[in-house]
């Protein structure tokens, strides 16, 4: 069994880390430098920056975000938000980040995604989606921050994307985002059952059994981003509870 990864997510939006609940009523988290330095001596496998205002207000500042991170810390992270087209990618890839994370263009052009990873390799593309249940029981996805409910069932999008050549699929859960009662598993695991990439849990994260219970959902990396940003739970601390339950975790090292 492969290590499962740990790693906090920094939404931002103008230049700040923020963090709501169901996607609304954001507040200040700080710096993202300073925090993404802080999860990186704390022995965060991976990071994941997302601006979640970019592609709703026309913006774009992955590419400076991504150098500034990358001159900090030293393990794979992960840019999205704003990302628009193949040279917006190159940019964000040169200026350091080891991945891009593609969501509502990806929606609106399927195609990026085989065009991205075929000239950039599959293991740059995360195909990002925010998922809601919908009234038949299952999910759709949604756009531009969760904004627009694009109707599309989440379940087939996942496969969708993984065709196109996504190597990563980070799933979040609106309705669980920022509530804190765990993850929602009968997703992941609705999603794992169809899909054969690695898959990042995101949504619901409240206390060290949530992240067991994504593990056994089929989740491959745990992301978190309210429990870690107020201190709530330590990574050492998730690592070890993980590694006492059988599940295999990477070494701090830092």
């Amino acid at each position: 069994m492969l290590n499962i990864r740990i790693i906090p997510c920094l939404d931002v939006t103008g230049g700040r880390v923020v963090k709501g609940v169901n996607f609304i009523n954001l507040r200040d988290a700080g710096d993202p430098v300073e925090i993404a330095e802080r999860y990186y001596l704390e022995g965060a496998d991976e990071l994941v920056f997302l601006d979640i205002t970019a592609t709703h207000q026309k913006e774009n500042t992955a590419v400076d975000l991504a150098r500034r991170i990358g001159e900090k810390i030293f393990i794979p992270f992960t840019i999205g938000g704003g990302i628009k087209t193949i040279s917006d990618i190159k940019s964000v890839l040169n200026a350091g980040a080891d991945k891009i994370s593609l969501n509502s263009i990806a929606v609106r052009n399927p195609e990026i995604i085989k065009e991205a990873s075929d000239i950039f390799g599959s293991q740059c593309i995360v195909s990002a989606i925010d998922a809601k249940r919908n009234a038949s029981g299952g999910w759709n996805v949604y756009i531009n921050g969760g904004r627009i409910d694009t109707g599309i069932d989440a379940v087939a999008w996942a496969k969708k994307v993984e065709s196109l050549g996504a190597g990563e699929i980070l799933l979040t859960s609106m309705d669980r985002d920022g509530v804190q009662s765990g993850y929602d598993t009968e997703l992941l695991s609705a999603v794992n059952a169809n899909i054969s990439v690695p898959l990042i849990a995101s949504g619901g994260a409240g206390k060290l059994e949530h992240f067991l219970d994504a593990c056994n959902a089929g989740a491959s990396a745990l992301l978190a981003a309210s429990l870690f940003h107020y201190n709530e739970i330590a990574i050492s601390d998730l690592k070890k509870y993980l590694s006492s339950n059988n599940i295999n975790v990477r070494k701090i090292y830092v």
